[in-house]
């Protein structure tokens, strides 16, 4: 009996057990599908936060509604073309659905320029900076206002915005020259675009390795395409900017003819510099000049010993593709002939601040080609630029940090030096063709490249030989890198750091004016006096001249002068009873010239 009893409080025993095991189970569970649900509670509860930070903050959305409804979108662009056109609009809208922006039409819309169907040859502008490229037009659907009433109910964008392509946010050359420097420009350009602006992507990436890059251009957070959706399946934006300025590129990739500078660069080293500047201030960076003032003062002796102290070589350390192979043995041998400490950076293990930390005070930028060189646009004035080449790439047809460099008020000194021993050289065939693989070639195609030289010229963007070529590893012959630098530094301007200098141009000569005077009949005198332009008065300048044109009316050619005074009078090939038209203006230092003052008509 007594086992009985045992075994039924044995069995009642595992019975509990069992029944606790289950409970703690079941509660388990419903505590994970609660976690489950709390979190997708949390992610709603920021999205909805997010789209009343967007549809309700700043904005009655009522009085938007009927805006939208009764006004229509409102557009009125800059530019003649569409690759130097940027549009602002009141109320574009974009449906996530069609994947389309979208003008509504009512009475009071305005749209200009009006195109008609020409909008569509090839588009109303470029999103990028990068011109007339197929794949960055811009353009938009259009829908009469009264088809709102069947439509989704719209979200309504508060913030002004900028609307864009990034060209490709996974290379830094990229970044910066296709999108941060135009977007910062774009903005300088409107007072409304200022750092409570919102900057939004179009091109549909994702974020990239440098999203942080992009957060320093404003306060808010920049948008992605794909989170459009995820404010309604209409978005409209109160006042946007569509569109990027080219005014600050220097370079194109080949698109149509082979890479090279630009053939109207209009950008020069000061607006790149104060760029650069406002970058380091956002990313708390303080330079080597504003850390020199804080330092005590001295003797010019202790000054120049200090100075010389602090000089350092910053080398670019790749560690998977283009190696330098035997980097160690370059950076001791750079250490021995220059006397300066040499510094190793590295994008796979650094911070991007701490980099442009180190660039920003180096006296010499050392890499290989490639995207990572963009970061010279942050040296000091008076830093070398030294660029490498694997074996076969020819250093002039691959110059955007040349050029970049050579720019006027860069102040930056480049030097190149290319692999030309080809037993140098460790190749790739293997590897994937966007590493530089060859193996999916012909035999024939793969002969011919391994036994060329030099890469042909070439458009953008697959050439096999440049990809197979530009991806090498390279050892680099030391004794001839250092001859290359010592006979590119023999031109350096000057090793200490060069203040800023920009360039200022004369204004229009004042009171212009002539006098003529008729000898006889074969012989007739032309005198032209001017006064000085105003803003000479206030300028230093070295030396200081006029031009002068003299052009028979009704003929095509003219007689140019160069003159020291501010008045001269003419004989030769001046002839009587005849009207002349006469130019003047001013010019410093031999190249720098000022406007024509207003054409002076003078009777003999």
């Amino acid at each position: 009996m007594r086992a009985a009893v045992s075994g039924c409080r044995m069995s009642v025993g595992a019975l509990l057990n069992g029944l606790l095991v289950s409970v703690v189970a079941a509660l388990l569970w419903k505590y994970s599908k609660l976690l489950e649900h709390a979190s997708q509670l949390e992610e709603e509860l920021h999205m909805t936060q997010q789209s009343q930070e967007l549809s309700q903050a700043r904005i009655d959305y009522h009085v938007a509604l009927q805006a939208l409804q009764e006004h229509g979108t409102r557009m009125v662009c800059t530019g003649k073309m569409h690759t130097d056109r940027i549009c602002r609009f009141d109320y574009l809208c974009y449906s996530s659905e069609a994947e389309e922006f979208v003008f509504f039409h009512s009475n009071s819309s305005v749209m200009l320029p009006n195109l008609g169907s020409r909008r569509f040859q090839p588009a109303l502008l470029d999103l990028s900076s990068v011109e007339d490229h197929n794949t960055q037009y811009f353009n938009f659907l259009e829908l009469p206002a009264a088809a709102l009433k069947f439509m989704p109910k719209p979200v309504f964008v508060p913030d002004v915005t900028l609307i864009l392509n990034r060209f490709n946010p996974d290379n830094l050359m990229h970044i910066f020259h296709d999108d941060l420097l135009p977007a910062f420009y774009t903005m300088k350009q409107y007072s409304d675009l200022n750092n409570e602006a919102r900057l939004v992507f179009m091109e549909g990436w994702g974020e990239g390795p440098h999203f942080d890059l992009y957060r320093l251009l404003s306060s808010k957070q920049p948008l992605l395409k794909e989170q459009l959706r995820n404010f309604g399946k209409l978005m409209c934006f109160t006042k946007s900017y569509v569109g990027l300025s080219k005014m600050t590129t220097w370079y194109q990739y080949g698109f149509v003819q082979p890479q090279g500078p630009k053939a109207n660069i209009l950008v020069s080293g000061n607006e790149i510099r104060q760029f650069a500047m406002a970058l380091m201030e956002k990313m708390n960076i303080t330079t080597s000049q504003e850390s020199e003032k804080e330092k005590d003062g001295g003797s010019a002796e202790q000054e120049k010993e200090r100075e010389k102290s602090d000089e350092y070589i910053v080398v670019f350390s790749r560690s998977t593709t283009r190696l330098i192979l035997n980097e160690a043995e370059l950076i001791m041998a750079m250490a021995q002939e220059f006397q300066m400490r040499v510094v190793t950076v590295s994008l796979d293990e650094q911070s991007f601040p701490s980099i442009v930390q180190a660039v920003s005070g180096a006296s010499m930028l050392v890499s290989m080609h490639g995207a990572q060189l963009i970061t010279s646009l942050f040296l000091p004035r008076g830093a070398v630029v030294v660029e490498l080449f694997p074996f076969a790439v020819n250093p002039e047809q691959y110059a955007p940090y040349k050029t970049l460099a050579s720019l006027p008020g860069m102040d930056l000194h480049y030097v190149s030096w290319r692999n030309t021993e080809e037993e140098n050289t460790v190749t790739h065939p293997d590897r994937p063709w966007e590493q530089g693989g060859i193996a999916h070639l012909g035999k024939d195609e793969q002969e011919r490249i391994l036994a060329s030289k030099e890469v042909a010229r070439h458009l953008c963007c697959r050439n096999p030989e440049w990809l197979f070529r530009i991806y090498q590893d390279t050892l680099v012959d030391v004794p001839s890198f250092l001859e290359v630098l010592r006979d590119g530094m023999k031109s350096k301007p000057s090793t200490k750091k060069n203040k800023a200098a920009g360039v200022v141009h004369p204004g229009r000569v004042r009171e212009a004016q002539c006098h003529t005077s008729v000898q006889n009949t074969n012989e007739a005198k032309l005198t032209v006096a001017w006064h000085i332009p105003w803003n000479l008065k206030y300028l230093k300048v070295r030396e200081v001249k006029y031009e002068v044109w003299i052009q028979e009316q009704g003929e095509n050619t003219y007689m140019p002068y160069i003159l020291p005074q501010q008045n001269y009078t003419f004989s030769e090939n001046i002839k009587p009873f005849t009207t002349y038209l006469v130019w003047v203006r001013c010019i410093f230092n031999k190249s720098v010239l000022g406007p024509f003052a207003d054409v002076l008509t003078c009777r003999t």
